[in-house]
């Protein structure tokens, strides 16, 4: 089990942050862990608690703070109106908006070595441009990020190695844009999985559950080999 931190953005802008560490010796190094559109609710604190327990420092920072204090949301049709409003929100912030935490919760990670980001959904895009506007990041593994596929993401240059995960049922994220986003980009790794947006999230009706496994034992991988 983690605990919340407070952070502080390069402008002075303090955040909390969800930390676990490893149960047992030193960690092997950071997975930065960025929310989807629901907040650092019950799933995201087990993803980064399901990273500390492979031997990561896992920071998750509140990516929503900036606009809205203390979000935790379900996955009920209401919630998902109320993510997608506070994620217009915050892609409306002037620049650099939230890449400023992201860039903090980076630089405390980077205590433990190396450091990998990964996303989920809204989260995927931030851990796109993570990869694309961050230095001091070593890799990053998107889920379905929503807006990844776009002409302007696409056109993005990373800065690190990256692997990117989809669902071919995902109809926010249509699988022929994922196709030219891997035209796109030679040098990421593109995985598509027969399963929908949010595949990874067994508080979903859209869980599935050999596409989350597979996906993360490839993610394991890919951070073994780049971060530690």
């Amino acid at each position: 089990m983690g605990q919340f931190i407070n952070l502080s953005a390069a402008d002075g802008f303090s955040f909390p942050a969800y930390v676990a560490e490893p149960a047992t010796g030193k960690a092997r190094g950071a997975v930065v862990v960025l929310q989807e559109i629901f907040g650092v609710n019950s799933h995201i604190r087990a993803v980064a608690d399901g990273y500390a327990a492979d031997g990561y420092l896992a920071v998750a920072p509140a990516t929503f703070h900036r606009v809205k204090q203390g979000v935790e949301l379900g996955y009920t049709a209401d919630d998902m109106g109320a993510g997608i409003a506070l994620k217009s929100a915050v892609e409306a912030l002037p620049a650099p908006g939230v890449m400023a935490d992201i860039e903090a919760a980076v630089a405390y990670a980077s205590r433990a070595g190396k450091v990998g980001v990964v996303g989920y959904c809204w989260g995927g895009l931030l851990a796109w441009r993570t990869a694309c506007l961050v230095k001091g990041v070593s890799a990053a593994a998107p889920y379905y990020g929503g807006g990844v596929t776009t002409p302007a993401e696409a056109a993005r240059k990373p800065l690190c190695p990256v692997m990117a995960h989809f669902g071919e049922k995902d109809h926010w994220i249509p699988i022929d844009t994922v196709q030219a986003f891997a035209q796109a980009q030679p040098g990421t790794q593109v995985h598509a999985y027969a399963a929908d947006h949010g595949f990874n999230c067994d508080q979903r009706g859209s869980w599935d559950a050999p596409a989350a496994k597979l996906a993360r034992e490839r993610t394991l991988a890919f951070f073994a080999q780049h971060v530690g």
